[in-house]
């Protein structure tokens, strides 16, 4: 019951997968008009990004697609990509809709247009851009929640019989393969439904094998088969341990040594492939995150294989206390490397509270907060059973009596065998010679002696309290789940930053009319208007673009153009902006806006010697 409804949160609340990448600009710009046909579109991003078979599309404006080139990154740079356009494109206005993958494995969307020669007079409405499919997307999701929920019973299982030492981990073998096939099959899933996630298909998609070979040679896609090969040494450890773990018996150290190097490896196919390989600080965030993702396996399967052994098999004092010294340091690993995740994730405090990725951030602070009162707990009561159980009396070779504690099994059965022996023999124990006292210092009275009513309950309240723990563990897995998928704070920052100084859309677009008169009877003189174009439209350096058009539409040739900026409330200007003719539109690579306000934008426009006008209209600059 509580699986189908993590599942279901997963399905219908994780929402689409957001990514640290952000468009920085394109070529040609965002509602822009260019005079002749771009021989190719580039757009920029914050971040290097990965290309689709399918990363452009590209309309005509009868909403026809044009026959393009094949997408590749401009100039060799990683963070831009580019597709090349026929010669003959037409005029008219374009649609642009693009699709790339992000750094940190995360597919991105987004369309525009551009218009050649006179815009449409009706534009083509933009393409959707969701950036994923939703039944696509939601099985995505639930194969990475059930890949962590798989390594922490694996890694965890394999960690808490090498450090706990129970004397039986016949018990344990069962998590340790669950863990193992479940992490094998939702690595195989991932791996075949990386493709539709990237190209944002349905599920049906995930049998094309050439998607699959496009995903082979993407970073995630050899994430996903490092992973596998981990997977298949791990395999291997585990026969090799076969008939150690089949007797009861611990693994031998070079067993643990190539387990622990496994494990590490194991988390790094997260790190690698996720947000801690881009941003800032790439190396101490895969380091921090390594430690993160193998602390967590740690504690999570940890109290898996206590809650496993409580109901399966009895549990000397001395596994708990061993377990409980192991969470304690598991919890100081999590908090150091999660005070940096979140500092690095959020960028702010603000971000807390106003980004969707603070806000399940503090959600899963929630929760591990309540795993941590679970845990003090179940410690409290650990303590109690250890400090009232089971004195002793051990027979010195003088024969005199003293008081000695004995580990006793907790959360074992209340008669029977303790630390797994059927006779009820304290391990480690021998029997008395037949019909002489027990050896010196070896013989102890049978461990499984019915418990008093008090120490029962205590009992009963350490395996709900563990269960307890089990429980939240499972939510604080689906927040970490969802963490993975969202937009850091930092990276939502970065990408509102890159959208207004790209112009996306262009800020400031401002359409001038003017009309040259003329002496002559039944000459009606020289009309038309100028299309000025602001690039971002905002405080400081501005790109300008200018394009005188006739009354019929088309561009005109003029002779000169001035257009100069006041800013009359605080009487600033008027700024020439040095226009130059870039050969049919007019020009400056920077004008300097420097404050924001209603700016006056005055144009002159002169068709001959004697013949000129000026207009002005009033601009909106921002910060």
């Amino acid at each position: 019951m509580l699986l189908g409804t993590v599942l279901v949160l997963l399905l219908l609340g994780g929402g689409p997968a957001s990514a640290h990448a952000a468009l920085r600009g394109a070529d040609p710009a965002d509602g822009s008009v260019v005079r002749t046909a771009p021989d190719a579109i580039t757009l920029t991003f914050t971040e290097s990004v990965g290309l689709l078979d399918d990363s452009f599309r590209v309309f005509d404006p009868d909403n026809r697609r044009v026959d393009t080139g094949e997408a590749g990154h401009a100039d060799g740079r990683a963070d831009t990509a580019r597709i090349k356009l026929p010669a003959k494109l037409g005029t008219g206005t374009f649609t642009v809709a693009w699709r790339v993958v992000s750094a940190d494995s995360h597919p991105i969307a987004g369309a525009f247009t551009f218009s050649v020669g006179t815009p449409s007079a009706t534009p083509p409405a933009l393409p959707g851009t969701s950036v994923e499919n939703p039944a696509t997307g939601g099985l995505f999701n639930i194969g990475r929640y059930l890949a962590y929920l798989a390594a922490a019973l694996l890694v965890g299982t394999a960690a808490f019989i090498a450090v706990c030492r129970p004397p039986d981990v016949r018990p344990l073998r069962r998590l340790l393969l669950a863990g193992w096939w479940a992490l094998a099959g939702s690595t195989v899933f991932l791996l075949l439904l990386r493709g539709p996630y990237e190209a944002g298909t349905g599920p049906a998609q995930a049998l094309d094998p050439s998607g699959l070979t496009r995903t082979l040679g993407t970073r995630p896609g050899l994430a996903l088969v490092a992973r596998l090969a981990l997977l298949a040494a791990a395999a291997a450890l585990l026969l090799w341990q076969r008939k150690a773990l089949g007797e009861g018996k611990r693994p031998s150290r070079a067993a643990l040594l190539t387990g622990a190097t496994l494990a590490t490896g194991l988390a790094l196919t997260w790190a690698g492939a996720e947000h801690a390989s881009a941003g800032i600080q790439v190396p101490v965030a895969m380091t921090s995150t390594v430690l993160h993702l193998l602390a967590m396996a740690v504690w999570l399967g940890g109290l898996a294989s206590l809650l496993t052994l409580f109901y399966r098999a009895s549990v000397p004092s001395r596994v708990v206390g061993r377990f409980s010294q192991l969470a304690g340091l598991s919890v100081t690993v999590l908090v150091v490397t999660g005070v940096y995740q979140s500092w690095r994730g959020l960028g702010s405090v603000a971000a807390l509270t106003d980004t969707t990725y603070g806000r399940v951030l503090l959600a899963k602070l929630v929760a591990v907060t309540l795993l941590l009162l679970a845990g003090a707990r179940s410690r409290r009561t650990v303590t109690r059973e250890r400090t009232a159980r089971n004195v002793t009396v051990e027979v010195t070779s003088v024969g005199t009596e003293r008081e000695t504690r004995v580990p006793e099994p907790v959360g074992g059965r209340t008669e029977g065998a303790a630390d797994g022996l059927a006779d009820g023999r304290v391990a480690g124990t021998v029997d008395a010679p037949a019909g002489g006292p027990p050896l010196p210092g070896k013989a102890g009275p049978p461990a499984g002696a019915a418990l008093t009513p008090a120490e029962d309950a205590q009992r009963r309240a350490l395996r709900r309290s563990v269960l307890a723990e089990v429980v939240v563990s499972v939510v604080v897995l689906v927040f970490t789940t969802v963490l993975t998928g969202t937009l850091p704070g930092r990276a939502a920052a970065e990408a509102a930053t890159a959208e207004q100084s790209a112009g996306l859309p262009v800020a400031s677009v401002t359409n001038i009319p003017f009309t040259i008169g003329s002496d002559s009877p039944g000459d009606r003189g020289v009309s038309g208007k100028v299309q000025v174009t602001l690039d971002p439209g905002r405080v400081g350096d501005n790109g300008l673009q200018a394009v005188v058009y006739g009354p019929d539409g088309g561009f005109v040739s003029i002779p000169e153009l001035r257009i100069s900026f006041s800013l009359p409330d605080q009487d600033i200007g008027p700024l020439d902006a040095k226009v130059t003719d870039r050969g049919g539109y007019w020009a400056a690579d920077t004008v300097n806006l420097p404050l924001p306000g209603t700016w006056e934008m005055k144009v002159t426009v002169r068709v001959s010697e004697t013949d000129q006008v000026s207009e002005s209209k009033p601009v909106e600059i921002v910060r």
